[in-house]
């Protein structure tokens, strides 16, 4: 991609849950190697580095430690500032399963484990100053149930991993065009994704890129029509009292979160029925979909959404919703927590979150099972 490729180190510090009586400990420091001379025009990668320096075996996510096995950054797991202001995650918001016993990696007592991601395609790091970077891992499902105990890490405030914090000082590089380059990279792979159009567009103004097949586009324009009924009856219950609908999904009602929701749905129901949807099918990847936060209005679909109903609990219709909720030009959500397990759990101890929440959004609209 770039030139003059450097590395931060980064070394998370934190807890897990609670097991047998004590914390289990992933823990080390934070320090940036080789970073010297870095341009707006660099590669900068991030080592991530996890010890366990308990006597117990801890669990973790695997997707919410690394890249996927393409090098790919598929969550936003850093929390990077210049000169003082936070910076834009640009890279994948992904639609995934609830986590299984497979998704989690284990980290013996005493073994060190490290990954290598790449940083500048997914945040914006092409303005000259002053950047700092944390790992900051954030998610209810973090780490695995341990033996002996229901618990998870969240419950007891340990909710993520975070490392301590370091920076360099990136100045502008001399590659002509570099706005247009690094643009191109941070939101499309062309090696993995379609990134130049093509494909034909529907009548009803769907546009199709990746080599969707005749028959993946008719599944997609009839998920379409899936997800804006969805989208009107969500926006008809929320225009109506808040019942056990709103409460199992976004928690307590108040008035400023019932907002919130309701905006959002407003908004992903203009998306669906005025705006320029373009829907790709070059995803490889074993989970639903994928956007790019700041590329609206496009979807990439993936193996896991072609073998989902189109209606139901993670349906096809449902994963348009949670994948247009994503958009910064719709409602903004993050991946706080996968799966209706995790999403109910969140209602319950975090609604501020829960309005956040994709997956959130995605069961109120689909409403499995039917509540008022």
């Amino acid at each position: 991609m770039f030139k003059n490729n450097k590395t931060l180190a980064l070394s998370a510090i934190g807890a897990t849950l609670l097991s047998g009586g004590a914390f289990a400990e992933i823990q080390a420091n934070l320090s940036i190697n080789n970073a010297q001379n870095l341009t707006s025009n660099s590669d900068v990668f991030a080592e991530v580095t996890y010890t366990n320096t308990d006597a117990k075996p801890v669990r973790m996510l695997s997707y919410l430690m690394k890249a996927n096995n393409n090098g790919d950054l598929e969550e936003n797991l850093f929390k990077v500032m210049h000169d003082g202001e936070e910076v834009e995650y640009e890279g994948r918001h992904v639609k995934r399963p609830a986590p299984t016993k497979a998704d989690y990696i284990t980290i013996r007592p005493g073994q060190t484990v490290s990954y290598k991601v790449e940083l500048s395609g997914v945040y914006d790091l092409k303005q000259a100053g002053t950047y700092t970077f944390q790992y900051n891992a954030q998610n209810m499902n973090l780490f695995a149930d341990q033996p002996m105990t229901n618990h998870k890490a969240a419950v007891m405030g340990l909710d993520g991993v975070f490392s301590n914090e370091d920076s360099v000082t990136i100045s502008i590089g001399d590659t002509p065009n570099i706005n247009v380059t690094m643009s191109n990279a941070k939101r499309c792979n062309p090696k993995k994704e379609n990134c130049d159009g093509g494909g034909g567009t529907d009548p009803s103004g769907v546009e199709f890129t990746g080599a969707c097949s005749s028959g993946e586009q008719a599944d997609l324009i009839s998920a379409l029509g899936a997800a804006k009924n969805m989208a009107n009856d969500s926006v008809s219950s929320l225009n109506g009292s808040s019942g056990n609908r709103y409460t199992t999904w976004f928690g307590n009602y108040s008035s400023a979160r019932h907002n919130t929701v309701s905006g959002n749905f407003d908004s992903i129901k203009d998306a669906l029925d005025n705006k320029p949807l373009t829907f790709d099918c070059s995803c490889n990847q074993s989970y639903f979909a994928y956007v790019y936060p700041n590329q609206p209005y496009k979807v990439y679909f993936c193996r896991a959404f072609w073998n989902a109903n189109e209606t139901g609990t993670d349906s096809r219709g449902g994963t348009i919703i949670h994948e247009i909720s994503h958009f910064n030009a719709t409602a903004g959500t993050d991946d706080v927590v996968y799966g209706q397990s995790g999403a109910q759990s969140l209602a319950i101890s975090d609604p501020n979150s829960a309005v956040q929440n994709a997956d959130s959004h995605e069961y109120f609209a689909e409403n499995t099972p039917n509540q008022n």
